[in-house]
């Protein structure tokens, strides 16, 4: 599980910031808090704001480290046509233009019966990587120990088999990270580190054109399996019923190889007070139709595995009680039996309820007058007169009421130019 992430000059992110996913000392829902050695987690974490505020940034955060965690061995692989590409740090400022961009995560393994927390993060610049580092504590410990560490001038794999180190010095470029070549050299430790982070799933529907591409992807044995196809049906069933089975058929081949492995599917509808039924293009379903499809092989994925679903915009297209839905598959122990989690971003106020989210569930992102994201969570947040939040307060309509910030600043559309 995911306690913590921490990332610094990122986008519009110029300061250290930290989502916590760790369980704050309060009493609401707390049956719902995972304790895994001495650490008690957090299943939920809720992020709103203003439009332009970041919110997309703390996604696209995550995301940019699990890429660069599964993929950077490439680098030094001189056969290998792979860009090197460095995040993009706070342009606003000249201090942070070129300076290194960090990340770093705290975490639990799934199953893992010795309940050890592992701390990594790494150091990325217009050059490559600048700095690296893989701790460990077991569960009766106090500090971290050390596995690994690198710096422009270290490298100290001491934590590591000496078979690995030797296979990592020689094949180590800059631009690649310890973790990322050593999983593929089959070093253990860095196996199971690159692998929590394969566990981890992403959902952009904040951009339509990525949005699209996914409404392409089928679930796994969907083609092959009818028992998977009615796995579909029922978990579209939550909201729309009508829908009673999937045809799949092998699209028209026309020479060309991106339509070589693709398909046509049609969703078989039952008509209304007949036992006939009629078949519609999975295209010409609804938006939320088509967005809960994309969904759903991801949501059973981190079910299944216990990872971590971050998703950018889950309101989007979904009617409130159905974006609740899916928020408590994560919240249900007896469903979610492996500890996933989601991340995601919305605008949603309904959700932001006491009734359904803790406070330190709860985060904003806010803009300053520098231009730079604050992050902060509802179970921090101090008013004017020192007070924190109450468990029994309106969230939703002290929230669009100003009273935690992170909303826009409201102006008079100027579309009409007077004369």
């Amino acid at each position: 599980m995911l306690i913590q992430f921490s990332f610094k000059n990122y986008k519009s992110f110029r300061d250290e910031t930290i989502l916590d996913m760790s369980a704050a000392k309060m009493t609401e829902f707390s049956d719902r808090v995972v304790t895994i050695g001495n650490e008690r987690i957090l299943p939920v974490a809720a992020i709103y704001g203003a439009n332009a505020s970041g919110k997309s940034n703390i996604y696209s955060a995550f995301e940019f480290m699990s890429f660069y965690v599964a993929q950077s061995f490439k680098y030094g692989d001189e056969e290998e046509e792979f860009r090197f590409i460095r995040p993009t740090p706070f342009l606003l400022s000249d201090e942070t233009e070129d300076a290194d961009t960090v990340f770093e995560v705290y975490f639990t393994l799934p199953d893992d019966a010795s309940e050890r927390v592992y701390n990594y993060g790494f150091c990325i610049g217009n050059s490559g990587i600048t700095e690296e580092w893989l701790n460990s504590r077991a569960r009766t410990a106090r500090k971290m120990s050390a596995i690994f560490y690198r710096d422009t001038d270290t490298l100290d794999l001491s934590g590591l088999p000496k078979s690995s180190r030797k296979n990592i010095e020689v094949a180590l470029d800059t631009k690649v990270l310890v973790i990322s070549l050593g999983a593929k050299l089959k070093d253990a430790k860095c196996k199971l580190v690159r692998d929590w982070f394969l566990c981890n799933e992403f959902a952009d529907f904040g951009n339509p054109i990525t949005s699209l591409i996914m409404h392409n992807r089928l679930p796994k044995g969907f083609v092959d399996d009818p028992a998977v196809r009615s796995d579909v049906v029922r978990y579209l069933a939550s909201f729309d019923d009508s829908i009673k089975d999937f045809r799949v058929e092998k699209a028209p081949f026309d020479g060309s190889e991106e339509k070589a492995d693709k398909y046509r599917v049609t969703a078989v509808h039952r008509k209304f007070n007949s036992d006939k039924t009629v078949e519609i293009p999975l295209e010409e379903e609804s938006a939320g139709t088509l967005k809960m499809f994309a969904l759903y092989q991801k949501l059973q994925d981190v079910l299944q595995k216990g990872g971590v679903y971050c998703i950018d915009e889950l309101n989007a297209r979904l009617h409130p009680l159905l974006v609740r839905n899916f928020i408590l598959t994560f919240l249900n122990p007896e469903v979610n039996t492996r500890h996933a989690q989601l991340v995601f971003t919305t605008h949603d106020t309904w959700q932001l309820s006491n009734n359904l989210l803790r406070r330190d569930e709860i985060w904003f992102t806010e803009k300053d007058r520098q231009g730079a994201t604050k992050l902060y969570s509802l179970a921090d947040f101090i008013d004017e007169d020192g007070a924190r939040v109450r468990k029994d307060e309106s969230y939703e309509k002290n929230y669009l009421l100003g009273k935690y910030g992170a909303i826009p600043v409201l102006r008079h559309f100027d579309v009409y130019d007077e004369e």
